[in-house]
């Protein structure tokens, strides 16, 4: 499984990198927080719909105790994308660094 930070992730924002930053929460949470220009992808369908084979695609959830972020990483290889990144820190690392969230529950 290959990991990504908080600092290169935000990086990644900073420079414009093309990336697919996926939120691994159910639709109730996603809406609720999450980082901004992310996608929550539940389904099959919407796996196939949204992310292309060849997409960096960067998953989190809420933080390393959350194991969603593993499973989607896990069922995303065995479809076959192979440029996969787990941001473990998920949406409390990124909080607790100052950066921007979106969704309902966001002040």
């Amino acid at each position: 499984m290959k990991h990504i930070s908080c600092e290169e992730l935000k990086m990644k924002f900073d420079l414009e990198e093309n990336f697919k930053l996926v939120n691994a929460l159910d639709e109730a949470r996603f809406r609720a927080m999450h980082i901004p220009d992310s996608i929550n992808v539940c389904k099959d369908e919407d796996i196939q719909n949204c992310l292309a084979l060849n997409d960096v695609i960067i998953i989190y959830c809420t933080d390393e105790a959350c194991n969603r972020s593993i499973i989607l990483y896990q069922k995303l290889d065995s479809f076959g994308y192979q440029k996969i990144f787990r941001f473990a820190g998920g949406l409390r690392e990124w909080q607790a660094a100052g950066y921007e969230l979106a969704g309902e529950m966001v002040a």
